[in-house]
Formats: C-alpha cells, sequence, structure tokens
C-alpha cells in the first residue's frame, strides 16, 4: 500500500515542481532593440531582436532583464518588453492579417499610417523627408562604442 501511495503522489510532486520552474517568456514590444552583455544601455550588443520576438527571463535586476535569445544570454531594458503574444484579428466582417509587424507596432503606440497623413495634413511645411532619411540611418554598434571612447563618455 505505501508503495502504491508514492507512485500515485510521485508524479503530482514532480509535475507541480516543474511548474514552479517553468521559464517565463516575454515579447519585444519596440521595432528592434538589443540584448546587451551588461544591464547598461551602453554595453555592447549581444544579440538584435525585433518586434515580437520571445525572450526566456533569466532572472531580474531593477528595471532590467537578464533574458535569453537564441543561445545568447544578456540584458535588456523592462521598457522594450512586455508578457503578452500580439495577433492580428480582423475587424468585425473584414479580413485578418493585413499589417506588417511594424505597423501594428507604431500602431500599438498610437501611430498608424492614417495619424500620419493626417499629420502631415495638418503640417504640409514640415520636412518629412528629413524625418525619413534619419529613421533609416543605423549606426553600427562599433561605431557607437568608438564615438564613447572618443569623446570620454562613461556609462551610467
Amino acid at each position: 500500500m505505501r508503495t502504491i501511495s508514492i507512485l500515485l503522489i510521485l508524479p503530482v510532486f514532480l509535475v507541480c515542481a516543474g511548474l514552479l520552474h517553468a521559464a517565463e517568456t516575454v515579447r519585444v514590444i519596440t521595432k528592434e532593440n538589443a540584448v546587451r552583455q551588461q544591464c547598461k544601455f551602453y554595453s555592447p550588443v549581444r544579440a538584435k531582436v525585433r518586434y515580437n520576438d520571445p525572450l526566456t527571463v533569466l532572472s531580474r535586476s531593477g528595471d532590467w532583464y537578464k533574458v535569453s535569445f537564441r543561445g545568447v544570454s544578456g540584458c535588456i531594458h523592462k521598457s522594450a518588453l512586455a508578457s503578452g503574444t500580439y495577433r492580428l484579428s480582423g475587424t468585425l466582417g473584414g479580413r485578418g492579417g493585413g499589417a506588417s509587424a511594424d505597423e501594428v507596432s507604431l500602431a500599438g503606440k498610437g501611430f498608424n499610417p492614417q495619424v500620419e497623413a493626417a499629420y502631415k495634413g495638418r503640417n504640409p511645411g514640415l520636412g518629412y523627408r528629413s524625418v525619413d532619411e534619419i529613421e533609416r540611418y543605423q549606426a553600427p554598434d562599433e561605431t557607437f562604442q568608438a564615438f564613447l571612447g572618443k569623446g570620454g563618455l562613461t556609462t551610467p
């Protein structure tokens, strides 16, 4: 009888223990971000992550999450993360899935092509071409690190 009790209780215990140690998953909510070597904004980049990429949380320290992404561990700031999963759904009677990941990310922040068009309509004299050029510019991490070094800047 004792053996049967142990055989019945042991699987329940193992399942409960596994649930307690289950890894938390968070998703990236910014267009692009970085998993960094240390929990500092200017720390070297270990991996690039994009909108809706899943990250496994290893630990937390203040406003930073220690995460794992595709076998790479590092830190990412909490402002780039959310706990939910985001899926496109159609409007009533419409079809879903008609927006890009970038559009979904911007719409989540209250900015979409319609808002942009309305703003441009109200402000035709502003230089939108310059904004578009700036959005396309991406400085390599090595250039950024060299800039910090040449300027004698220290990270907080």
